[in-house]
């Protein structure tokens, strides 16, 4: 059974320029765009999400170009895309039930911020038993800091890929999932 592959928050406040840059951002939007024209040639299924903040919210906001999603993973008229307000995927939307009528497929996770909608979707996904691969190089974070200690945004990823893969998720590489290493 072909995977659904779920891309959450790839969106242009994450990238330089915007609100919020993350560590990484284009090559992450790369490869989660090379695993998106692989899934569109393969005719499995797409779900896009997008985070939508209130106005003052600092990023991401209704209305704005910044919570517009990258135009490199775009979703194509007939693509589902869900909504979403908190990190969580599955908190006020219908992903859950439209994963359902897909047939609960496995699913391929790609997006932004590993350690924010991705980290919470993913968890999210393996409490309701959802089988979870997590494309590590199409996701990206940003630094962080926390009691003084500042953590740059690549390990600020990896920890979280690693403590995902800890969780009950399989991570792998874009290149590992279309047969081909970038």
């Amino acid at each position: 059974m072909q995977a659904v592959l779920v891309i959450i928050d790839i969106q242009r406040d994450y990238f330089p320029g915007g609100r919020h840059p993350l560590v990484g951002p284009d090559a992450a939007a790369a490869a989660a765009a090379r695993l998106l024209s692989w899934q569109r040639d393969r005719g499995a299924p797409v779900i896009h999400v997008r985070h939508e903040s209130p106005a003052g919210g600092g990023f991401l906001e209704v209305g704005t170009d910044g919570a517009e999603i990258d135009p490199r993973v775009a979703p194509l008229a007939a693509e589902t895309v869900i909504v979403k307000h908190a990190p969580n995927a599955f908190v006020g939307t219908d992903l859950r039930e439209r994963l359902a009528a897909l047939g609960d497929r496995p699913l391929l996770v790609a997006g932004m911020m590993t350690s924010m909608c991705v980290d919470a979707s993913v968890r999210a996904a393996i409490d309701l038993g959802c089988d979870v691969t997590v494309v590590g190089d199409a996701c990206a974070a940003p630094a962080l800091a926390h009691d003084g200690v500042e953590v740059d945004g690549r390990t600020v990823h990896t920890a979280f890929l690693a403590a995902l893969s800890g969780a009950g998720a399989t991570v792998v590489s874009s290149g590992d999932v279309v047969g081909a290493r970038p």
